[in-house]
This record gives C-alpha cells, sequence and structure tokens, in this order.
C-alpha cells in the first residue's frame, strides 16, 4: 500500500509529510507522533521511501490498539537532493576515482549531519503550526530515524534535544572520532590538517555524541537518559563497522525508564535490507503507536 503524501515549504526547506491524508476524523482526540527519517550520504528523501510504508504499514495494522496516530516527514540532507550546492562535498576520500578525491571529506561529512541535526529540531519547532494551523491535532512525541549518515545524524539529533525521545540509528554512528580514524587509517591518511584540522578535532570532542556523559546515571548530565533507543548495524559493514558503534552503544546508559535494544544483522554490510527496514519499523510502532509515553514538548 502507498500513503498519502504532501509537500510543505517552511522557512525555504521543502519536505514532505506522509500519513496526513490517512488520520481518521474518528481519531482527532488521539495524539499524533511524527518521525523523521532521514536518507544517507549521496542519496535523497525519496531513497527512504520503502522505510517509511514500512512503518506506516505496522502503524495502521496497530490502530485498533493504538495510543497514538504516526505520520512521517521526510526531506532532502543538507547538500543533498534538491539542496545540492556543491557535489564534491559529498564524496569521500576514494582515491584515483573519475569523480574526484575530496580532501575535505571528514569536514564536510560532520557540517552535513549536525546541520541536518539541526533542521530536525528547527523544524520540530515550527512543524505543528503549518500541519494544525487551528490545533486539529495534538503532536505529543518526536522520532528521528536515519540511515548511514541520516543515522549520524539521528545520534547527533537525540543528544541535542530533549523534544526527541524516540531513536532508531540504521548502520550509522555516534563517535565520530573513532569511525573517521577508521576510514583515515583505511585511506592511509593523517589525521591532522587538511583532513581532519585541530579546529574540527575541537568541535568533535566538545559537541559529539559521544562526548557526552552517556554513562551517567544522571539526568542533568546524560542527554540519552529516558530515551527509547533501537541501533541495527550490519555485522559486515565496511564502511561504518560496528566496531566503531561498539563501545559507546555498550557503555550507553538509557536507566529504566529508557529502552535500549541493539541488533547486528550477521551477513549484512553497509545497507539496509527487508529485515532491518521491518525492525525499525516494528521498534517505533512498539514504542510510539502503542506506548504510552510522551515526549518533552
Amino acid at each position: 500500500m502507498r500513503y498519502s503524501s504532501r509537500e510543505f515549504v517552511i522557512a525555504g526547506l521543502p519536505i514532505r509529510v506522509f500519513g496526513l491524508d490517512e488520520l481518521s476524523p474518528s481519531s482527532a482526540s488521539r495524539p499524533i507522533a511524527v518521525e523523521f527519517i532521514l536518507h544517507g550520504r549521496m542519496s535523497k528523501s525519496e531513497k527512504v521511501v520503502p522505510l517509511v510504508e514500512a512503518t506506516l504499514r505496522k502503524a495502521h495494522e496497530a490502530r485498533e490498539s493504538a495510543a497514538r496516530d504516526l505520520i512521517v516527514v521526510t526531506f532532502d540532507q543538507r547538500n543533498h537532493g534538491g539542496r545540492t550546492v556543491d557535489k564534491k562535498a559529498n564524496l569521500a576520500w576514494e582515491q584515483g576515482k573519475v569523480d574526484g578525491f575530496n580532501e575535505r571529506h571528514a569536514i564536510d561529512m560532520y557540517a552535513t549531519q549536525t546541520g541536518t541535526a539541526s533542521d530536525v529540531s528547527f523544524l520540530i519547532s515550527f512543524l505543528r503550526s503549518y500541519l494544525f494551523p487551528t490545533d486539529e491535532r495534538t503532536v505529543d512525541l518526536w522520532i528521528c530515524a536515519g540511515v548511514s549518515l541520516g543515522g549520524h545524524a539521528t545520534w547527533i539529533a537525540l543528544k541535542n534535544d530533549p523534544r526527541i525521545t524516540i531513536g532508531v540509528p540504521l548502520i550509522g554512528c555516534p563517535d565520530y572520532l573513532t569511525l573517521i580514524s577508521h576510514r583515515a587509517s583505511k585511506h592511509s591518511l593523517p589525521l591532522t590538517g587538511p583532513y581532519f584540522p585541530s579546529s574540527l578535532r575541537s568541535l568533535v570532542a566538545s559537541q559529539d555524541p559521544a562526548s557526552a556523559q552517556y554513562t551517567s546515571s544522571d539526568g542533568a548530565l546524560n542527554p540519552f537518559l529516558g530515551k527509547r533507543i533501537a541501533v541495527l548495524s550490519g555485522a559486515d559493514d565496511a564502511l561504518v563497522p560496528w566496531s566503531s558503534n561498539e563501545q559507546f552503544v555498550g557503555a550507553l546508559e538509557v536507566g529504566p525508564k529508557g529502552v535500549k535494544e541493539v541488533k547486528v544483522f550477521e551477513g549484512v554490510g553497509h545497507a539496509t535490507p527487508p529485515v532491518m527496514l521491518e525492525a525499525a519499523a516494528d521498534f517505533v510502532v512498539r514504542q510510539a503507536v502503542l506506548a504510552q509515553q510522551r515526549s518533552a514538548l
């Protein structure tokens, strides 16, 4: 089944909202959960439609016992899709390729994922006014999921925005220094300027999810406490290896009110096969559509 989609432009940022037309007047008193689904590097928002549809299908199947309805938002990440300004900035350190070697790969990738996380928070602030200008419906829960680069951005959004209480990073990584160190080593590049300037190292050290006190049981220190997170990775992923996630995810403390589910899919590389999409959709429906817990608004 294909679900309805409508385009909105919010302060110049085009977004697509899926599932609005399926909202039933009979459930008008039911709150709504909004999920942002973010695409990967060298991709565009249309590429995550299979995950959008899998999630809305599961939500539709659960509607009889649902605590809330669900809609999904997609948009092109910065410098991707319809927002592309500089194609080379999306390239990596793949030397010898015809389309070029991007010396600034580490800088460009971190700037993009950080900017996209900011876009998600910006949209959370304004989306209700655009979708429900006469307060027809109430939004009480915010979710972020993303693939690869979108998974990196999902971790940043989870860390930075207390309103986002459910996150599903697919083949993403919360520890940029570990990830980019692996990638630099693979290409025999030093983690110094111009590839990894000291200013970027300082920024990552102070702003990255791995810089947070993510093992603490103190809610004033740990931004992940109480959040519900599903980490989905491929065991054979060579681009974003599970080893780059393992230490952080293993030590991550979400507390008694939080949820941490980790699935590392055997035989899966840097890809999101249907079984992974189904796992992502299932987690969102269990934790958002069927659960009573709300986000901080």
